[in-house]
């Protein structure tokens, strides 16, 4: 295999399946703060609150990434949204992300502004959505 096939074929065919996995997994945090699934030793936050907000854009950021639907601008709110996360809930218990429990936060942050920068990649709404526009 060579790089161009590569780069051509395989790179974005492996950034929708980054976002699909990374929407997946995401979501799930959504569906435990707001769902009660899987079961969570928290009980359900307030109606509004800092961690009611963060449940619906992780159950309705992730679902709309799993099809590839409004990629850019939802992957550039849920990037702000695990930054604030980070500095809100993980950086005041140590500024070491290994011992604040942050390392997610920071991975989910910087998987998500790559895809804003990158878009959704080959199998995704928004592509086959601009492709019939395009015709």
């Amino acid at each position: 295999m060579n790089t161009t096939h590569l780069e051509t074929v395989w790179a974005p065919r492996l950034l929708s399946i980054l976002r699909i996995v990374a929407a997946i997994i995401f979501m799930a945090h959504g569906t435990q703060k707001l769902l009660g699934f899987p079961i969570s030793p928290n009980p359900a936050p307030a109606a509004f609150s800092l961690p009611w907000i963060a449940g619906v854009l992780e159950l309705v950021g992730g679902a709309l990434l799993i099809p590839g639907l409004f990629v850019r601008p939802v992957a550039f709110i849920l990037s702000g949204l695990m930054a604030a996360a980070y500095w809100i809930a993980h950086a005041p218990r140590s500024p070491y992300p290994v011992l604040n429990g942050g390392d997610a936060a920071i991975l989910y942050c910087f998987v998500f502004l790559f895809i804003a920068a990158a878009g959704g990649g080959v199998w995704s709404l928004d592509r086959i959505l601009r492709s019939g526009r395009a015709a």
